[in-house]
């Protein structure tokens, strides 16, 4: 017949303590499943053209105290490979935007091979990030940044700083507008690394000629880039640039509505600039709780100010937002393009009006008459991934 021994009381005592401190430290790095708080962290793009308001709406991101943001990150394989064409340099940008949206930063040693201080970057101090720590002290990070202190303060900080900031943050945003196709995101839509959603942001096609006239300096050499020159400049005098960028919206669009898989569901919002001049508050609301941001009391004040030309660097006449000056605001092009611009700017961007709202002007009695508005009211879209109770 089997006998026990009795256990001594002491190595008893020891393997009791033992399991209490597995316990302990098994404890400290596992979390029940029904107490889960994990957070993941959101990645943003941007989605627009240029003149379109997308500098706005990225400092609308920019300034919120949990957001890194970078404007136009992909400028830097533009001008390094200037002599292909946009579709050719899709693949370069996919590339660069998903290693930035990663915060590694290495990405641009291509592009950039001898960086030293962040001021490399191109528009680095657009970044509330960049301007405040742990990038640079000079700013606390809840506060509202100035551009032009920053780029005094700033701008003789390591470039490592870029990539040191953006592991804090729980939100990545980008602004582009050097993607043409919806399609060609796919691959970041799907990447598990990333949580990836999409504001595709559009302006009236003939708002935006008319803000290319008056930056088409500045613009040549993206124009070559998109019409293929072979890296020589040129001036969009025909609108052929224009053409291009009123499809890429149509296509994209298109493919969000009616072609779309269902890895899109919930990653893609639509954002007219005309509705956002409208409504400000409203929009970013929306545009907020798409990017699981809450909206501060400190930047809706800034908010407020920006939108009505109120404080340092604004400009009065810039973004008004009144409801007595809100048609003439985003329909001043009217003023400035000649009827038969407008006529062919109709004509080349019809699908994209049709699609997004945008009413033709058939005379020119309506283009002078500031009372008519041809933006129709913002309305619900039914993208085809909605359930049909959620179409309306």
């Amino acid at each position: 017949m089997a006998r026990f021994r009795p256990i001594n009381v002491t190595v008893a005592g020891f393997f009791l303590l033992q399991t209490i401190f597995l316990i302990l430290i098994y404890s400290r790095h596992t979390v029940l499943p029904d107490t889960e708080t994990k957070t993941e962290k959101v990645h943003l793009l941007i989605l627009s053209s240029w003149r379109s308001g997308s500098s706005f709406i990225g400092q609308i991101f920019s300034q919120h105290p949990d957001v890194f943001y970078l404007m136009e990150p992909a400028w830097h394989v533009w001008m390094s490979m200037f002599q292909n064409n946009a579709k050719v340099l899709h693949m370069a940008v996919r590339d660069l935007i998903r290693s930035v949206f990663l915060c590694d930063m290495s990405v641009f040693d291509a592009y950039i091979p001898n960086k030293k201080n962040v001021s490399e970057l191109f528009q680095w101090a657009v970044s509330r990030a960049l301007c405040s720590y742990p990038a640079c002290s000079h700013f606390d990070r809840e506060a509202i940044t100035n551009e032009t202190v920053c780029k005094i303060i700033c701008k003789h900080n390591p470039f490592s700083k870029i990539e040191e900031s953006c592991n804090t943050y729980s939100h990545i945003v980008l602004k582009e507008v050097r993607f043409f196709d919806l399609k060609v995101l796919y691959p970041l839509l799907t990447d598990p690394s990333l949580n990836l959603k999409i504001i595709h942001l559009v302006r009236d096609p003939r708002a935006v000629a008319k803000s290319r006239e008056q930056a088409m300096k500045y613009l040549t050499r993206d124009n070559g880039i998109v019409l293929n020159t072979n890296g020589t400049k040129i001036d969009d005098i025909r609108y052929d640039v224009m053409r291009e960028i009123c499809q890429s919206h149509a296509q994209m669009y298109e493919t969000a509505m009616d072609k779309a898989p269902s890895f899109l569901k919930g990653r893609y919002m639509l954002v007219r600039y005309e509705d956002v001049v409208r409504d400000p508050l409203r929009e970013i609301n929306q545009m907020y709780e798409f990017a699981n941001l809450k909206l501060t009391a400190k930047l809706k004040n800034w908010f407020y100010n920006i939108t009505h030309g109120v404080g340092p660097g604004t400009k009065k006449e810039e973004f008004q937002t009144t409801s007595r000056n809100a048609v003439n605001v985003s329909q001043a092009w009217r003023k400035d393009l000649s009827f038969q611009k407008i006529q062919k700017i109709q004509t080349i961007c019809k699908s994209e009006m049709n699609l997004l709202g945008y009413q033709f002007i058939d005379s020119e009695k309506e283009r002078k008459d500031m009372s008519m508005d041809f933006v129709l009211p913002k309305r619900n879209y039914q993208f085809s991934w909605l359930p049909n109770k959620e179409k309306k």
